[in-house]
């Protein structure tokens, strides 16, 4: 299937086109169609599947024909949870709409807020937002949904991860009552079809990608090592490997800090993003990542989900993460766009019951390799594929 099959319009062809997209993913064959018929939609997609073209796409078709708005108006509403995601799904809207007169912008904390309210004051056909900060520029009547039409709610799960359902139904009372809601989730829990039946009564649900189920272009291995030696074997594979890239997860931002210390002290230059920096420098090393200007990037889960480099190499879990979901997310990150990708895990005694949650996630064992040199005083045990974690 072509997307010319899909009901999209020329402009947005040739745009899809430029990008090299030849063929729809499964979840934009399911959720386009859908949207242009003006349904409601719940879709279960996670990270790499084509998720945000599946539902800006059509909304780019329904409103390209729309009438100028008025001033501090919004059209179409997307939230998302993090500065990052907010960004980027805003910078594919611009590469969709390049042959459209349609106007967008992103508006997230820990940056000026006048700056968004002054482009607001001219109206904004597609609005991205983290809710904290669309409440506040609500709160300071500097934007209006009357003409609002479209709710899109992207990565629910994670938003409702991190505490945002009440802010999520603070807006949502505020939206006119008679819109086309969708929201995406990595997976559909008992929480995210609650927060599902708070923004509409009746809806198309679709799902892709089982949670069983991984990219299998992504080579995945663990290296079982003490705590005390993480950053000694992990200088060592960068140098002996001679690796040309990775992003490496840690759990907390002073473990950020400390790891590019460490490797710095062995002559290998890195970076970190985590929520203790602000906006403008995580947006720089970002882009001197993706650009390959730095070729090691050390980050806290806030890098997860919605930050997008099609060609990286390879992911390190430095440190496993919590919840076993959050392991697909964050290898998610490598063999994009058809591309082959490799990540990597470092695994203590400490994180066995993790590792096992998520083998039992993925459903099968991750191949285990030694490295020469590295020997563990403290062994971890076999895993256990079915194990439960009580």
């Amino acid at each position: 299937m072509s997307f010319s099959k899909l009901g999209l319009s020329d402009p947005i062809l040739k745009a899809v086109s430029e990008l090299g997209y030849k063929t729809p993913t499964e979840i934009q064959k399911q959720a386009i169609p859908i949207i242009l018929s003006g349904k409601d939609l719940m879709a279960a997609a996670q990270t790499g599947t084509g998720k945000t073209a599946s539902f800006v796409l059509p909304l780019l078709e329904k409103i390209k024909d729309y009438d100028e708005l008025r001033g501090r108006s919004v059209r179409a509403l997307i939230l998302a949870p993090t500065r990052e995601l907010a960004v980027q799904v805003e910078a594919n809207i611009v590469e969709y709409a390049k042959y459209l007169n349609i106007s967008s912008l992103a508006v997230y904390g820990g940056v000026d807020m006048e700056a968004q309210k002054q482009r607001l004051s001219q109206g904004v056909d597609i609005l991205v937002a983290t809710p904290g900060r669309l409440l506040d520029l609500a709160y300071q009547r500097a934007l209006f949904f009357d003409d609002l039409e479209f709710l899109i709610l992207d990565e629910a799960d994670r938003m409702l991860d991190m505490g945002f359902i009440d802010d999520i139904n603070k807006i949502i009372d505020r939206l006119p009552g008679d819109r086309q809601s969708l929201l995406f989730s990595a997976t559909l829990t008992d929480d995210v079809r609650y927060l599902a039946d708070t923004v509409y009564d009746d809806a198309a649900e679709i799902s892709v990608s089982p949670k069983k189920k991984t990219t299998p272009k992504i080579e995945q291995w663990l290296i079982t090592v003490d705590k005390d030696t993480k950053s000694s074997l992990l200088s060592h594979l960068i140098k002996e490997q001679e690796w040309d890239q990775a992003l490496i997860f840690v759990e907390k931002k002073h473990s950020a800090a400390k790891l590019v210390e460490q490797l710095g002290k062995r002559g290998i230059i890195a970076d970190s993003i985590h929520a203790g920096r602000s906006q403008a420098s995580r947006e720089k090393v970002w882009n001197e990542f993706k650009t390959g200007k730095l070729q090691f990037l050390v980050a806290t889960g806030i890098a997860a989900r919605g930050l997008d480099i099609n060609n990286l190499s390879r992911v390190v879990n430095y440190d496993l993460p919590y919840p076993a979901e959050d392991y697909i997310h964050r290898i998610g990150r490598t063999g994009r766009a058809g591309k082959t990708g490799e990540a990597i895990s470092f695994v203590s005694k400490d994180d066995f019951k993790n590792l096992c949650a998520i083998e039992s996630l993925l459903g099968h064992i991750i191949e285990r390799r030694e490295i020469e040199g590295f020997p563990v005083r403290k062994a971890v045990p076999i895993s256990i594929l079915n194990y439960h974690h009580r």
